[in-house]
């Protein structure tokens, strides 16, 4: 995909987000979650991440029943963390029924320095 349809891709699936997405995001935009400036369906390389903290290298994705065995999310987890990502996978469930705990794991793992090499 070139980067100009990547993009107006992106911004369709910002436009159309999820539940879960959308409660996920209402508590991360403006620095909510450990000061951290999250970005939401944000093109990384020949993906686009469901939220990503380019600062903290971390990538968020938001997970339904159709991601239970895919290799293609296999394969972008393997590209990201190539290009020194962290990848967590969180359940529309969980975001939607324990939003505290999810946003915790997330803050556990922000608070690991990162490394750039």
């Amino acid at each position: 995909m070139r980067d100009s349809a990547k993009i107006r891709f992106a911004r369709q699936l910002r436009r159309e987000m999820t539940p879960a997405e959308r409660y996920l995001w209402t508590r991360l935009r403006r620095r909510q979650l450990s000061g951290c400036r999250f970005r939401r369906q944000h093109p990384l390389g020949p993906y686009i991440a469901d939220f990503a903290c380019v600062e903290k290298r971390l990538v968020i994705e938001i997970d339904g029943s159709q991601h239970g065995e895919s290799g293609i999310d296999a394969r972008r987890d393997a590209w990201l963390r190539q290009q020194g990502f962290k990848v967590i996978h969180c359940w529309n469930h969980d975001v939607l029924a324990r939003v505290d705990q999810v946003l915790a794991s997330i803050a556990e793992v922000l608070a690991i320095p990162h490394s750039d090499g």
